[in-house]
């Protein structure tokens, strides 16, 4: 299987984009999504205050799912069950359940509460996801795990260790998810298992799996989201080398027999957590993701793929190690694609040039003089109508910008998204046409 990776913790599509993008994915050669849902989900009863303002609704969710059965995409939905629970434990109402009181990181799984607000979580998530086959229970980076007092005296009490009690949490996790959905098969990320030492999952770890009797395993791999918690372009000669090797790790496992790949998880992260910025937009790391599936689909990237999948995405060609592509573009968000690409590669340079290198600014316009209203009319004369059109070009441009973003996602990113890319400098230059009319 390969599964494509919606991280909605941050600019969560409308469901009208996904109709749109789901056709694509299953194109490129995507046969499911692993939907991390996060304060998007519909949420209700006690749990209706971990939803987001802007969460999708019980329709939405099953129009969701009929999206993705309409393009043979099978749905995974991802509960995070011990670590990057912070859209949870930063409630007051839930502040006791975490490990360390100070971070809203992890659960504390000595609280008997813990336990049981998960399973209220999973049972709602699992209630409109009757169809689905798999779910993902994350379990990846639990911060400080071992740090609380609780888990101090219980590991002093049973003579154990920060793996034992991450094991015995996932356990009953598993245990609730094995006794109340028969048949419902679980997935999990591994770093905290590679991190512990408990029986057999010491050493090399797809060894110690097969040496340990798991028949399969999965990958994760990730086409943006892993080159910078701002990161705004994806660099896509770097993701397609992690999809290379990756084939490569695919290609050996046979070694390893009977222990073989079940399927690669293609992540796509938003946000490196709760509380960071946005990395790349999903309009904009499509290419990429077009790029990965396609090496992932036909076991490497040739002059022919790369052919595809420029014919698939509207384009004439594309600079790997630029990471650009040239031409109109044919695939949804495309114009984001386009606008972003602009404001990366051009407003902070146009900003800068004309505050820092336009000699009549610098000598006669500088901020002293602006602070002080005093200036010589000539001397403004001379650059003022150069900085009027360039703030009415960038202007005019945001507009539209803002007008595209606004048909993929809600205002709440629209705003995250300008004020983090754009204002920064954009302001500079309102401000300097303000002082100067």
């Amino acid at each position: 299987m390969r599964l494509v990776h919606l991280d909605l913790k941050g600019a969560a599509p409308r469901v009208s984009y996904l109709e749109q993008v789901f056709p694509l994915l299953s194109r490129l050669g995507a046969n499911g999504v692993l939907i991390e849902y996060e304060d998007m989900f519909p949420f209700k009863g006690e749990l209706e205050i971990l939803r987001s303002p802007y969460a999708y609704s019980e329709e939405d969710i099953e129009r969701i799912q009929q999206l993705a059965e309409l393009h043979k995409l099978e749905v995974v939905p991802l509960v995070q069950t011990f670590g990057h629970v912070e859209f949870i434990l930063k409630h007051e109402k839930y502040q006791h359940l975490r490990e360390v009181e100070r971070f809203p990181n992890s659960f504390n799984p000595h609280v008997p509460d813990t336990l049981a607000l998960l399973k209220s979580i999973l049972a709602q998530v699992m209630e409109k996801h009757r169809r689905s086959t798999w779910i993902h229970i994350g379990a990846d980076e639990v911060f400080h795990l071992g740090e609380g007092t609780d888990s101090k005296n219980w590991m002093s009490r049973n003579k154990g260790d920060v793996g034992t009690m991450f094991l015995k949490h996932i356990k009953e996790v598993l245990g609730f998810i094995a006794t109340q959905y028969w048949g419902l098969r679980a997935l999990m990320w591994d770093d905290m298992l590679r991190k512990i030492s408990v029986g057999a999952l010491q050493g090399p770890f797809l060894a110690k799996y097969a040496e340990s009797g798991f028949e399969a395993v999965w990958f994760a791999s990730a086409f943006k989201g892993t080159t910078g918690p701002a990161q705004s372009w994806p660099p896509l000669s770097y993701h397609l080398k992690n999809h290379l090797s990756w084939l490569k790790v695919m290609r050996a496992l046979p070694r390893l027999a009977p222990l073989r790949c079940q399927g690669i998880v293609l992540t796509g992260w938003q946000r490196y957590d709760h509380y960071s910025v946005l990395c790349e937009l999903l309009p904009v790391g499509i290419p990429s993701l077009a790029i990965c599936l396609q090496t992932l689909v036909n076991g490497g990237f040739t002059e022919e793929m790369k052919r595809k999948v420029l014919d698939t995405l509207g384009f004439q060609s594309m600079q790997l190690e630029q990471s650009t592509c040239e031409g109109q573009g044919a695939f949804p968000g495309v114009e984001i694609y386009h606008m972003v690409e602009q404001v990366n590669g051009h407003l902070k340079e146009s900003v800068l040039k004309a505050l820092e290198e336009e000699s009549a600014i610098k000598g006669w316009f500088s901020p002293y003089h602006r602070k002080r209203q005093f200036g010589n009319p000539r001397n403004m004369e001379t650059f003022g109508s150069k900085v009027l059109k360039l703030h009415e070009d960038w202007e005019s441009f945001v507009r539209d910008l803002r007008a595209h973003l606004e048909r993929v996602y809600f205002p709440d990113t629209v705003e995250e998204w300008m004020e983090e890319n754009v204002n920064p400098y954009l302001d500079q230059l309102r401000d300097l046409v303000r002082d100067y009319r």
